[in-house]
């Protein structure tokens, strides 16, 4: 807490009660002055009850509210240099390689030191506000810019917390895990980069961002390349870049190594790393359990730029399954249906997996399903063993008893609860 200065100790005064009572008066004072409507002003206010945690901090719903306005703005104006599955850096390395790497091509990794904190308060409402102007935006469903401004600002201004039997006050950067505190530092750093994405585009290089996480490919000099950095480190004071130059790096979870001109890749595991998944014999339904192997085998094959790579992580994966008592046959099978649902008949061999593997990488196999809201009815039921069969039986009875009703005519949507934990069983949230 004293590396960036960023928090307040106010010792043994418990800022809560406080700080509930002026998230009311706050909102009041917004919706009598017509900035917010009564609707808003339901949806954003506080119940006045003292409870120290993040995830009922006075706030947290006003944050909620302005994260869903704002982050769909941000990813719209950088859209090109942000990224958020490994898959998409894979797309973009896969392009820019074809016309533009060389064997000295160097891959560079920056890591922003501490930018949650780093990120001045005022500084960072005024990153939303030329987010705004940037894409020229008056209102926001109906919410003046200034209100949304200043329901920002309030929201960063009010960051308490305590530890060790003290209280502290934020008072520089936002609260990691808080909604709004991501879009803010994104908006923030979209503008300090600007002028670092400028210089690489005209290089013709790659340049990708991911929060914090920064990726270049670029073909210049390592020494002159390493004198940009120390250029672009004096761009901001908040804004320290923490570098990495060479041939080989780790992003996201992808390994990456430029291999004299050819960019392989593979699926990176921290050293953290531990061989665990959701065990076979757990109270869950079937589909999350299919879904683990299937979307696991996905990864390693978009990442797996070579035939043997992609075969030793997928018989790692499946030795991960068996070690979490999934039967090796329910492996296999959910091994084989990704290739069956991307329509592939053939198998994956060295010869033809290169082709299999971009046609999976650039497939988009997520449809968009409408749903007739009045037309469907959802039943919810949680999900134990002896209720494993509910849902067949329960479509039986919908289908002898209605098939020649009115009521037909809505499509009954069954989903699962898991088993409360023993924690949730013992203790009652007020």
């Amino acid at each position: 807490m004293e590396k960036t200065e960023a928090y307040e100790c106010l010792h043994q005064n418990d800022p809560l009660p406080n700080l509930i009572e002026s998230t009311n008066k706050y909102l009041l004072k917004l919706r009598l002055d017509n900035w917010i409507t009564q609707n808003q002003y339901e949806q954003l206010s506080t119940p006045l009850r003292p409870i120290v945690s993040g995830l009922k901090h006075p706030t947290i719903k006003i944050s909620r509210f302005l994260d869903e306005l704002l982050r769909s703005l941000f990813d719209r104006m950088a859209s090109s240099t942000t990224v958020t599955p490994g898959t998409e850096v894979i797309k973009q390395l896969y392009e820019w390689s074809k016309s533009n790497a060389r064997q000295d091509t160097l891959i560079c990794t920056m890591d922003v030191i501490d930018l949650y904190t780093m990120i001045p308060q005022t500084e960072g409402i005024l990153a939303i506000k030329k987010m705004l102007d940037y894409l020229n935006i008056k209102q926001i469903n109906g919410l003046k810019i200034e209100t949304v401004i200043r329901l920002c600002r309030f929201v960063v201004h009010n960051n308490y917390f305590s530890y060790d039997s003290k209280y502290y006050h934020q008072i520089r950067g936002g609260t990691m895990g808080a909604p709004l505190t991501l879009t803010i530092a994104n908006a923030y750093m979209f503008f300090f980069e600007h002028d670092i994405v400028k210089q690489i585009n005209n290089s013709n290089r790659l340049y990708i961002r991911y929060i914090d996480d920064i990726f270049i490919t670029i073909n210049w000099p390592s020494q002159y390349l390493e004198k940009q950095i120390g250029r672009w480190n004096k761009f901001d004071l908040n804004i320290k870049l923490k570098a990495e130059v060479g041939y080989k790096t780790n992003f996201l979870d992808l390994y990456i190594e430029n291999k004299n001109g050819a960019f392989f890749t593979e699926v990176y595991h921290k050293p953290s790393y531990e061989p665990y998944y959701l065990p076979f014999n757990s109270v869950h339904p079937m589909h999350m359990k299919k879904n683990i192997p299937y979307a696991m085998v996905i990864r390693a094959i978009k990442y797996c730029s070579t035939f043997n790579v992609y075969i030793y992580e997928r018989e790692k994966l499946r030795m991960a399954l068996l070690l979490n008592k999934y039967p090796g046959k329910f492996i296999e099978k959910q091994f084989n249906h990704v290739f069956q649902n991307y329509n592939m008949n053939q198998s994956v061999s060295n010869t033809n997996y290169n082709v299999l593997r971009a046609k999976i990488i650039y497939m988009n196999k997520k449809e968009e399903i409408i749903i007739n809201y009045n037309r469907t009815m959802f039943v919810y039921f949680t999900y134990c063993l002896n209720m494993k069969t509910f849902p067949q039986k329960f479509h039986t009875l919908w289908n002898k008893y209605f098939i020649e009703s009115p009521i037909n005519e809505i499509k009954p949507v069954l989903g699962t609860r898991n088993v409360k934990n023993l924690q949730q069983q013992l203790i009652r949230n007020k």
